[in-house]
């Protein structure tokens, strides 16, 4: 769709703490301030996740909406946020659905398996996708496998997915212990793509974090990077900070002769991905 190159940063996600890293971001300020550093380095976009009083993820609205307040406060108009919906076996898909409802976000991503786990799940979820469009509540589809796009691909052109290209998250491997994902890794996905234009972005897990998004760019796709996925440098040194995982993103996306995508064009690309 586009040939500048969406970076996204995932500051914290569900499952670490401060014990995995110091400089983890918890606190709505915390997130906030890693957020703006990593705009800095060239992200244009955040996904990321609320704690309750006990650090474990929530998606408790109120709790959520005072994180995505004070995220988007900070950036203002320079970057998009993005709302997780993730269950983390912590809430059902009435209830993923339920906040994203109460928030309405501009931006959110949808784990398919979660979202559709089976047939009798599809009814619920296309009522659900098709609100999405209706409300302009962009989403992010994230498949953890070719196998898992497959069914997606299969959705749509069944009609559960009303988007014309729907924006995909390719998740290279698992949230396990000491996971390390590989460039070789995104080719499965391509291959069942095809020909499907449709805007994916990568995230990896691990040391060559950058390597694979080199792999992304290179085959036209968007990058998240950040302490959610990957904690180290490429030298196998731990990072600072997130914005020390952007800084290296956006020397990929330069040195393979692409720019990066500025905030009012990615509110563009996000308005077409509704169509």
């Amino acid at each position: 769709m586009l040939d500048d190159v969406m970076i996204m940063v995932a500051p914290n996600g569900a499952r670490r703490t401060k014990a995995d890293h110091p400089q983890l971001p918890i606190t709505p300020d915390e997130v906030a301030k890693a957020v703006l550093e990593a705009r800095e380095c060239g992200a244009v976009a955040a996904h990321v996740h609320a704690r309750d009083a006990r650090l474990h993820h929530t998606l408790d609205a109120g709790i959520y909406g005072r994180m995505l307040a004070k995220v988007s406060s900070a950036v203002g108009q320079s970057m998009i946020v993005q709302m997780t919906t993730e269950a983390v076996g912590r809430y059902s898909t009435a209830e993923q659905i339920d906040v994203v409802r109460a928030l309405k976000p501009d931006f959110v991503s949808i784990v398919v398996r979660e979202f559709v786990p089976d047939e009798a799940s599809e009814p619920l979820a296309g009522d659900f996708f098709l609100w999405l469009q209706q409300k302009s509540v962009a989403p992010q589809f994230i498949v953890f496998s070719a196998a898992e796009l497959s069914y997606f691909i299969d959705l749509k052109e069944r009609g559960l997915v009303p988007f014309e290209n729907p924006f995909l998250l390719f998740v290279l491997g698992r949230y396990s212990h000491d996971q390390q994902s590989t460039p070789a890794d995104l080719e499965p996905f391509l291959e069942v793509l095809g020909a499907r234009k449709w805007p994916f972005m990568l995230c990896a897990f691990g040391r060559q974090e950058a390597a694979c998004m080199r792999a992304a760019v290179d085959a036209g796709g968007h990058v998240r990077v950040g302490f959610e996925n990957n904690l180290f440098l490429p030298d196998n040194s731990l990072a600072h900070a997130n914005a020390d995982l952007v800084q290296i993103a956006a020397d990929e996306v330069r040195a393979a002769g692409k720019k990066l995508m500025a905030a009012e064009e990615a509110r563009g690309f996000l308005k077409r991905c509704l169509i």
